[in-house]
């Protein structure tokens, strides 16, 4: 079983327009809600994909309620959520059709109490003994210490799990020492980590700080990954127009899934690579484009980068 964390979990609301411009009054062609959150969304792909996960979070109010019910009865989910007072957060982001660029406005989240983390904790705790990959993603909603998902990285290596975690900022240093097995930084949120633009510098300091593996995330020129092994960069067969904010959690569902399996390297990350393309021509994240998944598996190109040759 995989396990996805949402700590600060959202209603995702989807506008599509004709072309975004600024200080103008816009007609929204389609308008889309569903549960999301980074975690949620990486669900999504996994059952898309076959694999059996559960949904655990935060969720509270007449916005978590909107959450709870999609993931029930439109998405088929287990849904593990954890209560709490607050109303939960909403995502907007606007598609423009004209060229594919979306613009996204993340809600905070509400504000959580300690009696609610301890009560989440608790369940986690409960939840991990039965995974075999935990993923945790996403911000951290208000209350929540910075040092959150280091505990929960403790919590799932004591129970047996594998942790894969794609988060920012201080919560992603903070968790640095416990030893998550895989973090997922994009370039930008890499850079402003490490302080270091260069990428095989940067990933270097995060391994140095306590991860196992890095894998870095750069938008259409594939992935970085380094790992005890070695290094290798992939890289998709031809640029993609779309929505690319669901293509990082694409990227982490097949992290997950090849973690699950047990696979080498090379392959994990083409699969990652294929499935994040895959999800870029979706209108929403946490969808994959099925036909073009399949036809990128075998085109992605994976360089081992200290022997320069390709898998």
């Amino acid at each position: 079983m995989i396990l996805t964390v949402t700590l600060n979990a959202a209603l995702d609301v989807t506008y599509g327009v004709d072309r975004l411009c600024p200080r103008t009054s816009h007609r929204v062609g389609t308008a889309r809600r569903r549960a999301g959150g980074k975690g949620v969304n990486v669900a999504r792909v996994l059952s898309a994909l076959g694999r059996g996960s559960v949904v655990t979070g935060l969720v509270g109010g007449p916005t978590g309620t909107l959450i709870r019910d999609d993931l029930r009865t439109v998405t088929g989910l287990r849904d593990e959520l954890v209560p709490v007072r607050g109303d939960s957060r909403q995502t907007v982001t606007v598609v423009s059709h004209h060229d594919g660029d979306a613009t996204v406005f993340n809600e905070g989240g509400s504000h959580v109490t300690p009696d609610e983390w301890r009560a989440f904790t608790d369940r986690f705790a409960s939840l991990a003994r039965h995974a075999r990959v935990v993923t945790l993603c996403g911000s951290l909603p208000p209350g929540l210490p910075s040092d959150a998902y280091a505990h929960l990285v403790r919590t799932a290596r004591e129970a047996g799990a594998v942790t894969v975690l794609d988060t920012s900022g201080p919560p992603l240093l903070d968790a640095l020492g416990a030893g998550p097995d895989v973090v997922k930084p994009n370039a930008a949120e890499l850079a402003a980590a490490t302080g270091c633009d260069d990428v095989a510098g940067a990933a270097a300091r995060l391994r140095a700080l306590g991860a196992g593996t890095v894998v870095v995330s750069s938008g259409p020129d594939g992935l970085y990954a380094v790992t005890p092994d070695g290094a290798w960069r992939a890289a998709p067969p031809e640029r993609l127009a779309g929505n690319p904010t669901g293509a990082g959690d694409a990227c982490v569902a097949a992290l997950a899934a090849g973690l699950a399996d047990g696979r080498r390297p090379p392959g994990v990350l083409r699969e990652a690579v294929a499935l994040s393309a895959a999800a870029v021509p979706r209108p929403v994240a946490g969808d994959v484009d099925a036909d073009l998944y399949r036809r990128f598996r075998t085109a992605v190109t994976v360089e081992d980068i200290h022997a320069a040759h390709p898998h």
